[in-house]
């Protein structure tokens, strides 16, 4: 928070708070209700914890806010921060295996691609392929399936993804669906699950195999260190142009 600025919690909704330079950083009940009564200037915007969720109340620039005669401002939710990602640590020994999937109508021609970098420092290896009918879920599993299995047994890997949902269904919600004979938390059969039991399959092939998630579609100087998650995107699209 920047010097002047104030929060404050309220068991309900919450009244008064400014933009920028607004004068309007501390309150008195008045009434029953919150007031503005000193003129002391903050920088940004005053946030309030409303319900459990962290909101911006939005005032007019340079004027306090009477809830009196005012009522409440407007409220807008404040949207999520996105989340962020670090650079992929390489680990002597061990191979990364950047993939993406692509699909054009999802469903629709879909393409997928990975990039293998072994571990002894040799130059990556491209695959990619495609399918008239899939979905980008399909494609997805597919590279990471596809990589490893370029992979000799017994290798030790890194899989890139910025597939959230590929790697969390690897990592975490496997181990329910299995406990539950391949069946959702609602009772639902797990979809994709062919390809996620291929890929578990494939996994037990190596010695070990860690995830690693990057936010993808972005490029330029400040993401250089996930260059090859972009390449992966452009061979995936590639290939799925190519059976559509």
């Amino acid at each position: 928070m920047y010097p002047g600025e104030r929060q404050r919690r309220l068991g309900g909704e919450g009244e008064g708070a400014s933009v920028h330079f607004a004068p309007l950083t501390a309150f008195r009940r008045v009434d029953g209700e919150f007031v503005a009564h000193s003129e002391t200037f903050a920088p940004l915007t005053n946030e309030n914890r409303v319900s459990g969720d962290l909101c911006t109340l939005h005032a007019p620039l340079n004027a306090a806010v009477d809830v009196r005669t005012s009522r409440r401002p407007a409220l807008y939710h404040r949207a999520p921060m996105p989340r962020p990602d670090t650079p992929v640590e390489t680990r002597n020994g061990e191979a990364l295996v950047w993939t993406d999937g692509a699909c054009r109508g999802n469903p629709g021609p879909g393409g997928w691609a990975a990039i293998v970098v072994p571990a002894d420092g040799a130059d990556p290896v491209e695959l990619s392929g495609g399918d008239r009918h899939t979905t980008n879920n399909r494609m997805e599993y597919t590279a990471a399936l596809e990589g490893l299995k370029a992979l000799p047994s017994g290798s030790r890997a890194c899989i890139v993804t910025d597939s959230r949902l590929m790697l969390e269904s690897m990592t975490k919600w496997i181990a329910g669906w299995k406990r539950r004979g391949w069946k959702t938390a609602a009772g639902d059969p797990v979809k994709n699950q062919d390809l996620v039991r291929a890929l578990e399959a494939e996994i037990g092939r190596h010695a070990a195999v860690r995830w690693h998630w990057v936010r993808g579609h972005e490029t330029g100087a400040a993401h250089a260190h996930k260059a090859l998650n972009d390449r992966a995107d452009r061979l995936a699209v590639a290939a799925s142009r190519a059976v559509a």
